[in-house]
Parts: structure tokens; sequence; C-alpha cells
């Protein structure tokens, strides 16, 4: 995204909004309103930024001093308390990262998304989904296994475990595929990109009776 203040845009001064619409809080509402150690979850849990306490502290320190609205303004505060990286990554992208994340509720939005997508798949369709940083690839990674027959782990020769359902998906990519070393250099951006594969193998009738693949109908009797 290239718009200025919802993107980690903060390299150039701009209202510290980052909302992708106009609902709910803004940035500058959860950096100036929120308890330090909240503050320090967020940014530890969403940015997975180790100096996160630190951070924290100077955010509530600073917004004593005048309230905290601009991008450029947070960046600085950031800065000043988190050393530059070996990579050349700015200090303050981890925590702008975090921001973004919970103010627009990313995380709960894709697996709201990813459980919206596996209803809608018909039996052998794929679920392909690109994940740009390690948060999300995790979510990504962690739905596709539990709901696939990886959930499991118990023999085939075994009965299904009590009250569990069927799989629903088979994992097609066991391990993410990133990007060549072709497209990376077309595109920088995309050195971060993760993609996960899993195909749909149950569809689900009108009535809610589960319809098994026709595969695992065919090999019940062998």
């Amino acid at each position: 995204m290239a718009v200025l203040g919802i993107w980690i845009r903060f390299r150039h001064d701009g209202p510290l909004d980052m909302r992708m619409g106009q609902d709910g809080r803004s940035a500058s509402d959860a950096v100036n309103t929120l308890a330090e150690k909240d503050l320090a979850d967020i940014v530890f849990n969403f940015g997975e930024e180790r100096f996160a306490r630190r951070v924290a502290k100077a955010i509530v320190e600073a917004r004593m001093e005048a309230p905290i609205t601009r991008t450029k303004q947070l960046a600085t505060i950031i800065r000043a308390v988190v050393p530059f990286a070996k990579d050349g990554l700015d200090p303050a992208t981890r925590s702008f990262q975090a921001l973004r994340i919970y103010v627009n509720q990313e995380l709960d939005e894709l697996t709201n998304g990813l459980n919206a997508a596996e209803k809608l798949l018909k039996k052998g369709g794929l679920l392909v989904v690109v994940s740009f940083h390690s948060i999300e690839d995790r979510i990504v990674k962690n739905f596709m296994r539990e709901h696939s027959a990886g959930k499991f782990n118990v023999s085939r020769h075994m009965p299904m475990p009590v009250n569990e359902s069927k799989p629903g998906l088979r994992v097609m990519t066991p391990k993410p595929i990133g990007p060549s070393a072709e497209e990376t250099a077309a595109n920088p951006r995309a050195s971060s990109a993760r993609m996960r594969v899993a195909e749909k193998i149950k569809a689900e009738s009108q009535n809610g009776i589960i319809c098994e693949d026709s595969e695992s109908s065919e090999t019940k009797g062998v």
C-alpha cells in the first residue's frame, strides 16, 4: 500500500492514523490512551519487537509532554530507544507494523477470511495464501494443519478420535514457498513473501451433511 499513514510510511511525516477505513480507533488514539503494559504487549506480539518494553515506556513518557499525532513524531520516539539493526531495518518498523495490525484487527480478519474461504471452496479447490511476515504465516500454517489430516497424528488403521470431525483440507506445501531470485530482483518487496497451499478434500451439502471425497469412499472396503 502506498497510502501515507496506513502502511509503514513513517519516513515521511503524516497523520498517525493507519486505519484502512474510518471506523474504530486510530493509531494516535492507541498510543495516547493505552496503558504502558498494553502497548508493550501489542508491540511485542504483533511486531515481534524485543525492545517492546522500552518502546512502550518511551511512548508513555513522551505523551505526558504532548499528544503523539504524527508519524515522524512517533518514529523519532522509537528510534531513540531501539538500536539500528545490522540488516539496515529502521528501528521503528516493527512497532509501526504492530500498531497497524492492532488498529485494523488484521489477524482476526485473516482468521475470519481463512474460515470463510474453506467453507466457500468446492471439493478439489485450492486455498492459496501469501503472507508477508512471520506472524501471518504462523496463523496460516496452524489453520491449515488444524483443518487437515496432519491434526490427528493417528494410524489410518485406528478409528477417528471421539468428537473429532474429519479433515477438510490436505496441505500441499509442508514448507512455505518463497520467491525466486529473479522475482526478488524485479520486486524487492517480494523477498518476505511466503506462500502456502491446501486442497479442499471434503464437500458439504446444503443440508449440512458432509460428503466424503470419492477416494476415501472407494477405499473404505479395501
